[in-house]
């Protein structure tokens, strides 16, 4: 069975093949017995290694949340290194500068992209690391060329002779010898053998027996339980601190306060024990719903705007319009809701500092100890564990700082959880939006003309001000730019709005918010141009992969029949290098309760590695976009949430699930695209355009109805 294990080997003579952040390839070999090796381990870049034992290790960069990189980054190494996939472990990579994204540059796993920036570079790894095991027998058997020899499951095979030697037995020779340049990729001729498999992830049986470590899980010689306790309102700081509860710590970490107890339980009713005077920004106290609301209404008024997009004439083009519809979407503040809450374990000393974390950044983790300890990069290790969810928000520091600065006050390793409460009252939300769309139909029911304004805080600005360019948030664009409608004119501008209500990125982030936009006005046009919804559509789009998943979802759906009380809506995008087509299928159980009852989809993702973690995470994808776009909102009254568990910010439950049907249409050649978010943005509009279809009433603002309690039933 395929296992996940530590990426070191005790006892065992190893081959290391890696790729380097710029996409060269290194291997060394070591014997742990001996103090001496051909090329020292810690000098390299390692992604493979192969024991003696026959065994062999590859290593995933990504940070295993449950999209299945753990599985699929190693599967893609497996291809050109030709090995048995049942009997290859995996393991999470160190955290070091050698597992830097080669197109990010980080180690930040977000955004869809560890398989679209890893895929070439993986197979160039796996058959470098395959052409020198080859040349290895070739020594071996005293052979003037290769010529004749295979690699097979693990095997070099000199077909003349039926001679065979094992990875195990080349792995020294092999490690001596120069590293190919361009190594023959051999999927690109014969196609893929492991690659669109549906291989065993080894991540799943640990999670069904329990024997996964999240965070959460951690346990460390020595350590103390702490809970945080932040300042109740946005931008608040700690004025003073009452007396701690018996045997507990109490930590000042300038706007939180950390507390210790024997257990995490202990240490949050400890929390709930401490008294904390909290001073407070000049009208942090006045920030609500209702400010925001107002604040976002001015700009779409008359508020500054960046350009994001200009194509045409927009003025003329509208000019020509025999029909204008104006149409104006609201979209709330979202939490990520993971179901593991924030966590971290950290062990600071004078001279190193250790963090275990459930985390999306583990080279942001090597910054932020450095500048909290003062202590280089060399005596930090961040351990990456898995992650019950993650989906943007473990991509921030503020958990692992905290973490960090307890365990270098108290002078002790500090495993410290947020509570439920804690976890939803200080998220980084998912921005609102305001967005208004004005078109421009002919008479023939073409576009001639759109015009979209979006008000929306920024992620960026937040994050990366470096990159916001002229007040312009090219994230929060996203799904609002560069179109699959043919259109003459269009234009698309960015208010952005400012407030202290932290935001972050979110599964989907920008495309979540304009995917929603786009597709319900390009609905609302359709039935005004009097076409229906799926004619339409394919009359305005050119590009053959955006118009192969709309009718496939169509045809999968069996869009154009009727069934008596349902009714179907149906949206297409593109995005993080993919296509996707949803058609929501919604019932009337009553004559005020609805039900989506079936969703099919259809995904272009260029080449597949594991088609069985693309279904799931589509799946995955559906089920967040559905609670999302049904009943999630997170309100403010008071510069603080409204919200602070699951009571009322309700998920989806198995009885409101509705059947769901995945396609992935075949592009194996086709440029690689992503998965992970790809599932979210086009939920929302076609259930939306399905409840006008059944209803004839038009949803502009999200969420669409009153969130069931999450108390029972």
């Amino acid at each position: 069975m395929n296992k996940i294990s530590s990426p070191a080997l005790a006892r065992r003579t190893f081959l290391t093949a890696s790729v380097a952040a710029g996409g060269g390839l290194m291997i060394g070999f070591s014997n742990t017995k001996s103090a001496k090796a051909a090329v020292p381990t810690a000098t390299v870049n390692a992604w493979v290694i192969i024991g003696t034992d026959e065994s062999i290790q590859i290593l995933s960069s990504g940070a295993e949340m449950g999209q299945g990189v753990l599985s699929s980054m190693p599967q893609i190494i497996a291809e050109e290194l030709m090995v048995d996939w049942t009997k290859v472990t995996t393991a999470a990579s160190p955290s070091s500068p050698q597992y830097l994204n080669p197109v990010t540059h980080s180690r930040v796993t977000g955004g869809s992209n560890n398989i679209r920036s890893w895929f070439a570079p993986l197979l160039t790894a796996g058959a470098a690391a395959r052409e020198m095991l080859v040349s290895a027998a070739a020594q071996q058997w005293a052979l003037p060329s290769v010529t004749g020899l295979q690699a097979v499951n693990g095997t070099v095979v000199n077909t003349a002779t039926n001679q065979v030697l094992t990875y195990g037995q080349l792995a020294a020779a092999a490690a001596l010898l120069p590293v190919p340049t361009s190594p023959a990729i051999l999927s690109a001729t014969n196609g893929y053998h492991l690659i669109g498999q549906p291989v065993q992830r080894p991540d799943i049986p640990l999670k069904v027996d329990g024997s996964a470590v999240f965070g959460i899980d951690v346990r460390i010689p020595g350590m103390v339980y702490a809970a945080i306790k932040n300042a109740p309102i946005y931008g608040g700081t700690v004025a003073s601190v009452g007396a701690a509860p018996a045997g507990a710590q109490v930590v000042n970490l300038g706007n939180a306060v950390a507390v210790t107890g024997s257990t995490t339980w202990g240490a949050f009713q400890n929390a709930g024990k401490v008294s904390v005077q909290w001073k407070y920004p000049a009208g942090a106290s006045t920030v609500s719903s209702a400010t925001v609301a107002a604040q976002a209404a001015t700009l779409m008024a008359n508020g500054p705007a960046a350009v994001g997009e200009k194509i045409g004439d927009l003025a003329s083009s509208m000019a020509t319009a025999t029909q204008t519809l104006t149409m104006t979407y609201s979209l709330p503040y979202l939490a990520h809701a993971c179901m593991e809450v924030l966590n971290a374990t950290a062990n600071v000393t004078p001279t190193s500092c250790e963090v275990w974390a459930p985390t999306q950044g583990s080279d942001l983790n090597v910054y932020t100890a450095m500048a909290l300890t003062g202590l280089t990069a060399d005596k930090i290790t961040i351990h990456q564990t898995f992650l019950g969810g993650g989906l943007g928000r473990k991509f921030e520091q503020d958990f692992v700082a905290q973490a960090i600065l307890a365990s270098k006050a108290l002078g002790k390793p500090v495993h410290l959880t947020w509570s439920r409460e804690e976890d939803f009252g200080h998220d980084m939300y998912r921005p609102m939006a305001l967005s208004k769309v004005t078109a421009g139909l002919d008479a023939s029911g073409n576009i001639v003309g759109w015009n979209n304004r979006l008000v929306a805080p920024s992620v960026l600005e937040t994050h990366f001000p470096q990159y916001v360019v002229n007040g312009l948030d090219t994230g929060a664009i996203e799904g609002a730019t560069d179109l699959i409608y043919a259109m003459p004119a269009r234009l698309v501008d960015y208010a952005m709005l400012n407030s202290t209500i932290p935001v972050g990125f979110w599964r989907s982030v920008g495309d979540s918010v304009n995917v929603f936009v786009v597709e319900s006005a390009i609905d609302e046009l359709a039935y005004a141009a009097g076409k229906d919804p799926l004619a339409f559509r394919q009359g305005l789009i050119t590009d053959p992969r955006a118009l192969g998943v709309l009718n496939a979802a169509a045809a999968l759906a069996g869009w154009g029949t009727s069934i008596t009380g349902h009714a179907r809506g149906i949206a297409v995008y593109k995005g993080f290098g993919s296509y996707v087509a949803q058609v929501v299928e919604l019932a009337a159980l009553t004559a005020t309760t609805y039900k989506a009852v079936r969703i099919c989809c259809a995904i272009d993702c260029g080449p597949v590695v594991n088609p069985d973690t693309v279904v799931a995470q589509i799946q995955s994808g559906i089920v967040h976009g559905l609670t999302a776009a049904q009943w999630a909102q997170v309100t403010f009254t008071g510069g603080k949430s409204n919200v602070h568990n699951f009571n009322n910010y309700a998920m989806i439950r198995m009885k409101d699930m509705p059947h769901i049907d995945v396609q992935i249409i075949s592009n194996p050649t086709g440029p690689v695209g992503g998965v992970g978010e790809t599932g979210v943005p086009a939920v929302a509009p076609a259930l939306a355009n399905a409840y006008f279809a059944l209803t004839g009433t038009r949803v502009r603002t999200l969420p669409m109805f009153t969130a069931p309690s999450m108390g029972g039933g």
